[in-house]
């Protein structure tokens, strides 16, 4: 079997991790592949003392057995972005980890033995995460595990534009605003946040519609996890979908942005994450 890491760039800790954990991992007979990013770290890396695994685009992670991502909840999203519905299992090395179930201490004996349950029964432990997918007329972006934006040419004045926001069909609200951000439960507690939209425990299958800086109607609203949520920008020169901070659509004033549950879960694998503990650090 193969197994992918991820792991941050420019950090000591999870260059180290990665390299313990890679020659664990030859000890328990799996293959080891590393994506673009950190196989390009790794070149004269001193933290890093296994053989050189292959490296592959990130995208190529979904054909692994399972991937670990080694960093912040940024590296987790990179990593998720590849996996596709590979099991991924995340290291915290960062401040909350809302993403990142696995204390640094003990990654590397729990990825060994997922591994080791893997050869054994042909599958790993898993639990499902729902994604969001976004669409336009000719376009269709990669599912995102946090949020969808769509926002005019700018923020602040002078920006945003005029949106229309419609579940299932049917009209929420409508006004100026710098833009409509729709989370996933996962998302909640990021950029929604921010913004003034509310926690969403990630048990609760719902969708979060926040208004970004609205100048009235538009208070956060929380739908079912299967609506269809359409979010129509007019009134801007241009415009831009953004999914997970990363991947960006330029748009064209007028034009309806579709949203919906992906096909396609995160397929978590791992301890159950502690929600109300990585709160606690946002204090």
């Amino acid at each position: 079997m193969t197994v992918g890491i991820v792991a941050q760039r420019d950090n000591d800790r999870a260059m180290s991790l990665a390299s313990e954990l890679a020659d664990r991992l030859a000890d328990a007979d799996a293959s080891v592949a590393v994506d673009e990013t950190t196989g390009e770290a790794l070149v004269d890396h001193d933290a890093w003392r296994a053989a050189r695994p292959t490296s592959r685009p990130v995208e190529a992670m979904r054909d692994c057995d399972l991937v670990v991502s080694i960093g912040g909840d940024g590296t987790f999203l990179y990593a998720a972005r590849g996996a596709g519905s590979t099991p991924l299992m995340g290291v915290n090395l960062g401040e909350v980890g809302f993403l990142n179930a696995l204390a640094p201490e003990e990654a590397v004996e729990t990825v060994v033995a997922e591994v080791e349950h893997i050869q054994k029964t042909g599958s790993a432990r898993t639990r499902a995460m729902p994604r969001l997918r976004a669409s336009g007329p000719d376009w269709e972006l990669s599912p995102a595990l946090n949020e969808v934006v769509v926002q005019g040419t700018h923020r602040g004045s002078g920006g945003g534009g005029e949106f229309e926001v419609r579940v299932d069909g049917a009209l929420y609200t409508s006004g100026h605003a710098d833009g409509v951000l729709v989370a996933t439960p996962t998302g909640s507690t990021a950029y929604n946040l921010s913004e003034g939209g509310p926690l969403v425990h990630p048990d609760v299958p719902a969708l979060v519609v926040t208004g970004m800086a609205p100048d009235d109607g538009m208070p956060p609203l929380a739908v079912s996890a299967d609506s269809d949520v359409s979010v129509e920008l007019t009134d801007a020169e241009s415009g831009v979908v953004v999914s997970d901070g990363r991947v960006r659509q330029e748009i064209s004033p007028p034009e309806r942005v579709s949203l919906t549950r992906a096909s396609e879960p995160i397929r978590l694998a791992g301890p159950p994450l502690d929600f109300f503990t990585a709160l606690g650090k946002l204090a």
